[in-house]
């Protein structure tokens, strides 16, 4: 019998596979418990569609990010703080303070989880800062901090 996935099943395949199982499995285990559904016309038209609406949505969300990027690429941050000798500041700035700057200063809102720091900041200066915004998309902000 062949069916379409509808969630991943160990040793038969992904979601929204069309495989070709036995007529017990399918109808003792997969159709049963909603793990699958025959593979009529209507349903692998329906399965095709919705995968070109993912793909669609998909290369939206990807063109909204690279829009996003050129904007960050273009600006800078200033973040001001309290330093002690040598530039090396109280605390340190973190991937949240970096967040909340760039939502003040700009106007523009990116998660503080999508801001690729190797470790927090602890010394005054001028560096670049990664920010993936999608897979493949990824942004450079210059952030400068100072002491206040």
């Amino acid at each position: 019998m062949i069916v379409i996935l509808n969630r991943d099943v160990k040793g038969t395949g992904k979601a929204g596979d069309i495989v070709k199982v036995s007529d017990g499995y399918a109808r003792n285990m997969l159709l049963p418990k909603g793990y699958a559904k025959e593979a009529t016309e209507g349903n692998v038209r329906n399965l095709e569609k919705q995968k070109a609406l993912a793909a669609e949505k998909k290369a939206e969300e990807k063109a909204a990010a690279r829009v996003l990027a050129e904007k960050i690429n273009a600006v800078s941050v200033v973040i001001k703080t309290k330093a002690g000798e040598g530039g090396r500041i109280f605390g340190s700035i973190t991937s949240k303070d970096i967040s909340d700057a760039l939502a003040e200063q700009q106007k523009i809102t990116v998660d503080k989880k999508k801001i690729q720091l190797d470790s927090p900041i602890k010394q005054t200066g001028e560096l670049t800062v990664d920010i993936k915004l999608y897979p493949e998309v990824m942004a450079k902000l210059k952030v400068t901090v100072t002491v206040e």
